[in-house]
C-alpha cells in the first residue's frame, strides 16, 4: 500500500519524459500559459479600441488624432489598465484572507466548517511539522516562517495597493489632460484622490469583483463543473463543504 503513491509518481514522471521537455513545460504549466496568453491577447485588442474610443473623442473637439504608440504610453490608456488590475487583486487578497476565517456551508470554495481559522502547526505542515518536501522557509523559525505562511495574501494585498497607487497617478494626469482640453485648471494628486472620477473608477470595479466571489461561493453549492477542482464532484451532496472535483 504505502509504494502506490511512488509507483503514480514514477508513472507520472514516465509520462513528462514521454513528451520532452518542451511539450512537458507547456502542459504542467497549461493553466498559467493560456491565461497569460489570453490577457496578451485581450490587453491588445484593448488598446485598439481604446484607441479608437479616444480619437472619437479628440476629432470631435477638434484635436488631431494620436498615433498608436502615443496611445499605449498615454495615461488614459494607462489608468484604463490599471484600473482593473488593482480591483482584481483586490479581490484576491479580500478571498485569501477572507477564507482563512469565514466559511461557506456546501461550497468547495470554502474549507470545512470546523477547520475556521488559522489551524494547527501540524495541519499546516510548519516549523517542527514541516516534512521532507515541505519549502524551507515552512520549517523556518520566527519571522521567516511568520512572513512564508501569509506570503500569498501578502503578495496580492501588496500588489493591489501598488496598482492602485499607478491607477490614481495616472488617472489624475489623464483628467488634467482632460481639463486642460477644456481650457479647465487642473488639480493635485490629494485633491484628485477625493474626485469622483477616481472613486468612480474605483468602485465600480470592486462591486463588481465582490459580486463575483459571492456568486461563486453560493453557486458551487448547487451547480458542478465536471472535472473542474472549482467545483464539487457531480454526485456530490449539497451540504458538502470543503470538497473538490
Amino acid at each position: 500500500m504505502s509504494d502506490r503513491p511512488a509507483r503514480r509518481e514514477s508513472r507520472r514522471g514516465n509520462r513528462r519524459g514521454r513528451r520532452g521537455p518542451v511539450l512537458g513545460f507547456l502542459h504542467d504549466n497549461g493553466l498559467t500559459l493560456a491565461f497569460l496568453t489570453g490577457f496578451l491577447v485581450v490587453l491588445v485588442a484593448q488598446a485598439f479600441a481604446g484607441r479608437a474610443e479616444f480619437n472619437a473623442q479628440l476629432v470631435s473637439e477638434g484635436l488631431e488624432p494620436v498615433s498608436f504608440g502615443s496611445y499605449v504610453t498615454s495615461s488614459d490608456f494607462a489608468v484604463d489598465v490599471t484600473e482593473n488590475w488593482q480591483s482584481e487583486y483586490l479581490q484576491f487578497f479580500l478571498y485569501v484572507f477572507g477564507t482563512v476565517w469565514l466559511v461557506q456551508r456546501g461550497s468547495p470554495e470554502s474549507k470545512e466548517l470546523h477547520r475556521v481559522g488559522t489551524e494547527s502547526d501540524e495541519d499546516q505542515r510548519v516549523g517542527a511539522h514541516a516534512r521532507a518536501d515541505s519549502p524551507r522557509w515552512a520549517a523556518a523559525p520566527g519571522l521567516r516562517g511568520l512572513v512564508y505562511s501569509r506570503s500569498l495574501g501578502l503578495v496580492m494585498g501588496g500588489i493591489f495597493l501598488l496598482t492602485w497607487l499607478a491607477q490614481s497617478v495616472t488617472g489624475v494626469a489623464a483628467y488634467n489632460e482632460q481639463q486642460l482640453r477644456q481650457l479647465q485648471d487642473p488639480i493635485g494628486w490629494s485633491r484628485y484622490l477625493t474626485s469622483a472620477d477616481f472613486w468612480s473608477r474605483t468602485l465600480q470595479n470592486w462591486q463588481s469583483e465582490l459580486l463575483a466571489v459571492a456568486s461563486m461561493a453560493i453557486l458551487s453549492v448547487y451547480l458542478r463543473q465536471r472535472g473542474s477542482p472549482e467545483s464539487k464532484p457531480v454526485g456530490a451532496a449539497h451540504h458538502a463543504t470543503g470538497v473538490e472535483g
